[in-house]
C-alpha cells in the first residue's frame, strides 16, 4: 500500500463515518418526533376525560338536586318527583357508561 491509497481510505473512511452520525441523528430526530406526538395525544386523551368528568360532575349535581327536592317535598309526593328523580339518574349512569367504553 502506499500513501496516496491509505490517505485516500482515510478520506473515505471519514466519509462513511459521516454518513453513518447524519443516519442516526435522523432516526433520532424521528424518535423524538414520535415521542413528542404521543405526548400531545397523551395530553389530548386528559383534556378529554377531564371534559367528560366535568359533564358527569354536573350530571351528579343535578340528580342531587332532584332528590334534595324530593326529599323535601316529602315521600308522598314521590309520584311527583320519580320521572325526574329516574331520569336524573339515567343521565348520570349513561354518562358514567359512556366515559367506560
Amino acid at each position: 500500500m502506499n500513501t496516496v491509497t491509505i490517505i485516500k481510505d482515510s478520506v473515505n473512511d471519514i466519509d462513511e463515518n459521516v454518513n453513518k452520525m447524519e443516519e442516526q441523528l435522523k432516526q433520532w430526530d424521528e424518535r423524538l418526533l414520535m415521542m413528542a406526538k404521543s405526548e400531545v395525544a397523551c395530553m389530548q386523551a386528559r383534556i378529554d376525560l377531564r371534559k367528560r368528568i366535568d359533564v358527569i360532575n354536573a350530571k351528579r349535581a343535578v340528580a342531587q338536586t332532584k332528590f334534595d327536592q324530593f326529599r323535601a317535598a316529602g315521600n308522598e309526593k314521590w309520584d311527583i318527583f320519580k320521572a325526574d328523580v329516574e331520569g336524573a339518574l339515567k343521565d348520570l349512569e349513561a354518562a358514567f357508561n359512556e366515559l367506560i367504553k
